[in-house]
């Protein structure tokens, strides 16, 4: 019997030269998107999708330091003294992130170099299994921080903090559903495959019934159609104008960050939460797709599926797999295990291409509408 810790079993290759290379990329980024910010934009509004932005910028190299070099252990020192008190978000209850007594911006770069460059020098040597792990954990937590920036951007009205991995196709074609007979699908990953979150322990298989899936997303011009329709003017309460479009002059706009634009029609509708996803689908009697049914569309050659660039709402709620068990990061996953959110599949625009897996189970608040969100439809 193996009594190796899940965490050392998803590694198939270990590459220092690569992690330091993507340690390097993230880590500019982040200090980029910071450095860049306008005198008086670290000051945010309180808010339940927003940080301080220089309090997140400690969060994720604390993270970094706590597991890669603390080993996770809160006995071993920082390099900072308070580190702990301060950027702990297990601990600091996310309305207390305001009132907190916050280094300098130059501290906090000071502190993130420091951390990153003992990294690289860790990486100039042959590291462990366990090492590659941490250091692959800390990559990941970053670059989901850094697409964490932009949707904090996109709220703010900021400028775009930086250049998106890629773009949102337009279509104007009518959707196509294909058809998926009915069948055995495996879902989560294998051991030894390659890094991969708690959540996605183990691979297992389900039975699928039949089920018809659209070939695209829902676009803006479908959900004008919806907003617009007697149905929804009528409702006792409608749902309303995405909060990133306005009429004027009698033309449609969204605004992208700073920049107001005319509405794409052909484009996904983007920053739709779950429950206005649900209503346009009770409109066009239709139904979103379940977790099992995204995967496996997704499994698929994307020749024969558009991509939308936006992460997509399932009708799944995020629970665990069989077997779960969390890894070290206990927070990662177990404490959202309370029925209270829902897995999103796919990418968005600010998802770096290494973060784009089909196996990976992103999870939000149904209310949720701030991230780059959008959603594809099922037959019923």
């Amino acid at each position: 019997m193996n009594s190796k810790p899940d965490h050392l079993l998803y590694e198939n290759h270990i590459n220092p030269a690569e992690l330091a290379d993507w340690l390097t990329i993230t880590n500019a980024l982040t200090r980029s998107i910071l450095q860049n910010l306008e005198l008086g934009q670290e000051i945010v509004p309180k808010d339940d999708v927003l940080n301080p932005p220089y309090w997140e910028f400690g969060h994720l190299t604390w993270f970094h330091e706590f597991w890669v070099h603390r080993h996770g252990q809160v006995t071993m020192p920082s390099l900072i003294g308070n580190s702990d008190y301060l950027f702990n978000s297990s601990d600091v209850a996310h309305t207390d992130r305001w009132s907190l007594e916050m280094p300098t911006l130059s501290g906090l770069l000071h502190y993130n170099e420091k951390v990153f460059e003992k990294t690289q020098n860790l990486l100039k040597a042959t590291i462990d299994v366990e090492t590659a792990y941490f250091i692959k954990l800390s990559i990941f937590h970053q670059d989901m921080h850094n697409e964490a920036f932009a949707y904090m951007w996109q709220t703010l009205r900021y400028k775009e903090p930086f250049t998106a991995f890629s773009r949102a196709v337009s279509n104007k074609q009518t959707s196509k559903y294909i058809n998926f007979s009915e069948s055995k699908f495996k879902i989560g990953s294998e051991k030894q495959n390659g890094f991969i979150f708690d959540n996605e322990k183990w691979a297992h298989e389900l039975d699928l019934p039949a089920f018809g899936i659209s070939d695209r997303a829902v676009i803006n011009a479908e959900y004008l159609e919806f907003i617009e329709s007697e149905a929804n003017r009528s409702a006792p309460s409608p749902v309303a104008i995405p909060k990133h479009w306005k009429k004027q002059d009698g033309i449609w706009h969204q605004r992208f960050f700073n920049q107001w634009e005319p509405l794409d029609a052909s484009e996904p509708v983007r920053h739709i939460n779950l429950l206005d996803a649900q209503r346009y689908c009770e409109w066009r009697g239709l139904r979103l797709p379940t977790e099992q049914e995204l995967s496996v569309l997704m499994s698929h050659p994307q020749d024969q599926w558009q991509a939308s660039h936006l992460w997509e709402w399932t009708s799944s709620p995020f629970l665990p797999f069989p077997g779960f068990s969390p890894d070290p990061y206990l927070d990662y996953s177990k404490p959202w295990f309370d029925g209270q959110h829902q897995v999103l599949k796919g990418w968005s625009l600010y998802t770096p291409e290494r973060m784009r897996r089909s196996g990976f189970r992103n999870f939000y608040a149904p209310q949720r509408n701030d991230h780059f969100c959008g959603f594809r439809t099922c037959l019923l």
